[in-house]
């Protein structure tokens, strides 16, 4: 990992990216339902809204991205841009990692959308990684939502901030309710690495 610079290594859907507010209304017509009958408290793989007769997430999954251009049409979670701006502004270096093409044969639209999207909304960025082992690329601190990721992240040591949803309720903290709270837990630990003081496992709730 270049230690020139400090890394963020951030996670879109869910954090950055309002993937499940999205993906309610897509599913609401997949589904041929309202809105209104899926909840918004869903876990990791939307089982509260029934989906596996309609053929499952997969299946939903794609035909949100093919048909309907979810990683390009996708709202951005409240302040997310703005604050990345500003955090790339003071020198942090962001690394976005990001498990966009585990369906076969949506690679390139996946790839596509993702690129536009991040141009249309502004959102600064030095790389962007598509994998699924999101601590095989280096940062000092990482943002994800998704529980399996946040708990493989701190099983080999690395620093993750869990960005809060009903998918992550259960999951120790450090986490950030808003983006006000990404920016000043970031920039803690953005100090602790200026001051070689940074503890790869402090506060994150595993053995030392």
């Amino acid at each position: 990992m270049d230690e020139s610079s400090f890394i963020l290594g951030v996670d879109l859907d869910g954090v950055v990216g309002d993937f499940y507010g999205t993906m309610r209304v897509i599913a609401a017509e997949w589904l041929n339902k309202p809105v209104e009958a899926l909840t918004e408290e869903v876990s990791y793989g939307l089982e509260e809204w029934e989906i596996d007769e309609y053929g499952g997430y997969d299946r939903l999954h794609r035909f949100a991205v093919t048909q309907r251009n979810l990683f390009r049409d996708m709202k951005p979670i409240q302040d997310a841009p703005a604050i990345l701006r500003k955090l790339s502004n003071r020198g942090i270096r962001i690394r976005i990692i990001t498990h966009r093409i585990f369906i076969k044969y949506s690679h390139r639209t996946s790839i596509t959308q993702t690129v536009d999207w991040l141009d249309r909304y502004d959102i600064p960025y030095w790389d962007l990684c598509f994998m699924n082992d999101k601590g095989a690329v280096g940062a000092h601190v990482y943002i994800d939502d998704a529980p399996s990721n946040v708990i493989r992240l701190r099983e080999h040591g690395c620093r993750t901030i869990v960005f809060t949803n009903s998918t992550n309720r259960d999951l120790p903290g450090p986490r950030a309710d808003s983006w006000q709270d990404v920016e000043r837990l970031v920039m803690d630990v953005k100090e602790e690495w200026r001051t070689g003081t940074l503890d790869l496992f402090g506060g994150l709730g595993v053995p030392g």
